[in-house]
């Protein structure tokens, strides 16, 4: 492994070397070899890239920056399409919040749907969609009608009722205070059931389309279309549309999160100050090293010089809005959080809901068993992880929750 400035550089034989920004932080032997994986397939543009937060996924490693010229692996977006990030500052002040926040919480929990399917009802989907719901829905109905006329099942899907919803697992609404104790509000959620069933359907038509070479790949989740194959235009479109509606679902629950917070706190304020909202499990075409490529950013954050970005913690744990260095061996990207360092299934056996209440100290949220697996030792140490992009961003906003509500 050759030291380079701000990252080391894996020779690969047989494919792309990868460049990873890992120096400081433990790299499961797992991920390194999924990485490995990756590299190897024929398409790969001049190097792969592995953020500070990287850990297994599914078919390609979480916390990669994946170039490819003519080529798509549907399942390094993944499923969770366009999930991503948005937080706004606000004109309040620490001292203007409720010195309880329970209240707080509580509003911003009715009026964000979150949760689990319970049975046939749908917790976390709204049960009738309220006027903001529908005209956002108005703006993407067209696109969505184009790619389900071609794809039918995908009607069947809660998609305008999950316009404006959070969903499960690490997808959080917090309430933050800065380093002036500046009040902001940050939420990160996806492309929710649509987005889902779009990624799902064609992860598994990029298999069956190369059924008989799925045996030449390294893993079967690394199928992929071929520009000008039979799906890969459909696919792009599919996933172009996901991408917008994950945007306009975290725009719709910061308008929501806002209004909430203004009917418990007692001072009038403007919040979208220095609004950001971005992708970081998404495809788009960008121009890097002078060619036109794909890039695939499986969890990882568009980082162009002077762009803003978010790189959230845990729960407990501190946040980050960022500023893009624009550093060109990493794709212009940087990491989309702290990263894991265990399973949801090996922290709910680890941890208890005790540890869960010392880790969250001074943070109104959940205390309970449901939450164990977001606890915050079963991420990677976020100021290390931040230390090792020193050269992918600078740091404008550190961020600290004293409100969240996870789904």
């Amino acid at each position: 492994m050759n030291a380079e400035a701000g990252h080391d550089t894996l020779a690969v034989p047989g494919g792309a070397p990868i460049k990873l920004w890992t120096r400081g932080v433990p790299v499961e032997e797992a991920a390194r070899q999924q990485l490995m994986n990756t590299a190897r397939l024929p398409f790969i543009f001049h190097h792969l890239a592995a953020m500070p937060d990287v850990h297994l996924g599914k078919g390609s490693t979480i916390g990669s920056v994946i170039p490819t010229v003519g080529a798509i692996v549907p399942a390094a977006v993944g499923v969770d399409i366009g999930c991503g990030m948005m937080a706004a500052r606000t004109s309040l002040s620490a001292a203007d919040l409720p010195d309880n926040l329970h209240a707080l919480r509580s509003a911003i929990e009715a009026a964000v749907p979150h949760g689990k399917t319970f049975g046939k009802r749908d917790a976390g989907a709204w049960d009738e969609a309220p006027a903001g719901v529908d005209a956002a829905w108005r703006e993407l109905l067209g696109g969505f009608r184009r790619i389900a006329d071609k794809y039918p099942q995908l009607e069947r899907t809660n998609n305008r009722l999950h316009l404006g919803t959070l969903g499960t697992g690490n997808h959080f609404v917090e309430v933050c205070l800065d380093e002036a104790g500046q009040v902001w509000f940050m939420l990160h959620s996806g492309s929710r059931g649509v987005g889902n069933a779009i990624g799902t359907l064609f992860i598994q038509l990029a298999q069956d389309d190369m059924r008989q070479h799925l045996a030449n790949l390294p893993d079967r989740d690394l199928a992929y279309f071929k520009e000008g194959s039979r799906h890969f235009d459909d696919y792009v479109e599919a996933v172009g549309w996901a991408q917008d509606f994950a945007r306009h679902n975290r725009a719709l629950m910061m308008r929501n999160v806002v209004a909430a917070a203004r009917r418990i706190v007692a001072k009038p304020f403007v919040a979208d100050v220095e609004a950001v909202n971005c992708h970081h499990n998404y495809v788009q075409r960008e121009t890097h090293f002078g060619h036109d490529i794909f890039v695939t950013r499986k969890g990882a954050v568009a980082a162009h010089r002077g762009q803003l970005g978010i790189i959230p913690g845990s729960m407990g744990a501190k946040s980050f809005i960022v500023r893009g260095l624009g550093n060109e061996q990493a794709f212009c990207s940087c990491s989309h959080g702290a990263g894991r360092t265990m399973s949801r299934t090996q922290a709910k056996k680890v941890f208890t809901v005790a540890d869960q209440v010392r880790a969250t100290a001074g943070v109104e949220c959940r205390k309970d068993a449901g939450v164990i697996d977001e606890i915050p030792m079963a991420y990677k140490d976020i100021d290390a992880v931040m230390a090792a992009q020193s050269d992918l961003v600078e740091v404008v906003h550190t961020l600290r929750q004293v409100v969240c509500v996870k789904g």
